[in-house]
């Protein structure tokens, strides 16, 4: 088994308040968990307005194919212009 794991920091441009940033990231992780079938959620920056820290987990038999699915995950985030992606950090495990 191979679990691949990605480390995101966004730049949330525009966010007023705590509210306006859960309202965008809502929308960003709905629609991952949505086209990918992959676990994501918000690991850290939970109280600042313009930053966030995504993670999500990808599961499979193949690295080449948990990598591939980790970079279209990103392309596809960096592609929706809700946030800045920042920074990311990719982790491959095999089990």
């Amino acid at each position: 088994m191979v679990v691949g794991v990605c480390h995101i920091t966004l730049l949330v441009h525009g966010s007023r308040s705590l509210k306006d940033k859960r309202q965008v990231l809502k929308g960003i992780l709905e629609k991952t968990r949505n086209r990918f079938n992959v676990s994501v959620a918000e690991v850290g920056a939970n109280d600042l307005w313009q930053r966030a820290e995504l993670g999500f987990a990808v599961a499979g038999v193949d690295a080449q194919f948990v990598n591939s699915v980790i970079d279209k995950v990103l392309v596809f985030i960096e592609g929706m212009h809700a946030a800045e992606v920042a920074d990311h950090a990719i982790e491959i495990i095999n089990c």
